[in-house]
């Protein structure tokens, strides 16, 4: 009869402990590595099998896990914000680390992560850099306007900010004082160093959406309103493989999108959003459901992304627009925030692609 051996792994940059327990005897042996993973495979290789390893995500990413699957030993990557532990545990050790991992991993209380194939890892390191410009770009907007403001110098209330006309009057405004001038360019240039950057990315994410690999799914997900190429392939990027959800609510919980729940004896009280998950696709989605605020409609630009669509995932977009603009009404005549009733929206509206990316 084949015994298991158990594997738990804890991987830094420069070494790996690694703890192994014999199911049959519950004999633990340990063992520690050094920089790279060719010797861990080794090992693991060397082991009588069946092997079942693990380690928690981290910095040192998916390369154990792919190069263990390549020399056929299967390696589970955790998530550690679902690892148990004890709250009155102090000391912390590479070494109790391992060992506890692998005590979990037998216990069965461990959760994997989805490990994506490297293109798709790839493709979602761009969309995360091309959300970080969008930040920068934020707070060094706000640097150019607060300077200006700190001066008395502000641009009409009623006309649109950062437009041509904007920027025209943005690059028109001088100062005598020969530090405050190079402070106001050097926060300007800073603007148009983002922009230029944001815009090549943009441009080769809309080629990376063409990819025989993403672009059925991007083209689904845009024939939803509110979804366009760019939100498309950062939303797919994140998630990627839609059939580990067997139910729409698995993916709302995934995203971080479920209320949090506290339930003792006879009482029950729930709060905010558990904002698990990935925080990037969970913004794309609350800002795709701010556009379920209007009454549903098919413009020009929608129509033309469903153009070539499964007219089974154009229904199913159809019937979106009306349940979550139902949701956004019945939350607001209630009283509700704006942000609640758009974060609940979004929740609706991840069911429903879930739905779609699953015909």
């Amino acid at each position: 009869m084949e015994t298991m051996i158990w594997v738990g792994m804890d991987v830094h940059a420069r070494s790996t402990h690694a703890a192994a327990v014999v199911a049959a005897t519950g004999e633990l042996r340990r063992v520690r590595f050094g920089a790279g993973a060719e010797s861990v495979v080794a090992w693991l290789q060397e082991l009588p099998a069946p092997v079942r390893a693990c380690y928690e995500a981290g910095p040192t990413g998916y390369g154990l896990a792919r190069a263990a699957l390549l020399a056929g030993v299967a390696v589970d990557v955790i998530a550690p914000s679902k690892t148990p532990r004890a709250p009155g545990e102090r000391i912390k050790t590479d070494r109790r680390d391992a060992e506890l991992l692998v005590r979990l991993l037998m216990a069965g209380q461990l959760r994997p992560v989805a490990i994506p194939t490297p293109g798709v890892e790839a493709l979602r390191d761009l969309t995360r850099a091309r959300d970080r410009i969008r930040a920068d770009l934020l707070r060094a907007r706000h640097r150019v306007s607060k300077l200006l403001l700190r001066y008395g110098r502000m641009w009409p209330a009623d006309r649109g900010t950062w437009t041509r006309e904007h920027h025209r009057w943005l690059e028109g405004q001088r100062f005598d004082d020969t530090n405050l001038e190079l402070a106001f360019l050097d926060a300007l240039a800073a603007v148009d160093a983002l922009l230029r950057r944001r815009d090549a990315l943009d441009q080769r994410l809309i080629v990376a959406a063409q990819d025989p690999d993403v672009a059925a799914a991007v083209a689904r997900l845009c024939a939803f309103r509110g979804i366009n190429t760019l939100t498309a392939v950062g939303l797919h990027a994140e998630i990627h493989d839609w059939q580990r959800f067997a139910r729409p609510g698995r993916l709302a919980a995934w995203l971080g999108l479920v209320p949090s729940l506290y339930q003792s004896g006879e009482s029950a009280q729930s709060g905010a959003i558990t904002k698990s998950g990935s925080r990037h696709a969970r913004r794309l989605l609350v800002e795709a459901a701010w556009h379920y605020q209007r009454p549903p409609s098919r413009g020009v630009a929608l129509r033309r992304r469903q153009d070539g669509v499964d007219q089974r995932v154009v229904d199913i977009s159809w019937r979106c627009q009306h349940r979550v603009h139902r949701i956004h009404t019945r939350l607001r005549d209630r009283g509700k925030p704006a942000n609640v009733a758009t974060v609940a929206a979004a929740r609706e509206l991840a069911c429903f692609l879930w739905a779609a990316m699953r015909e």
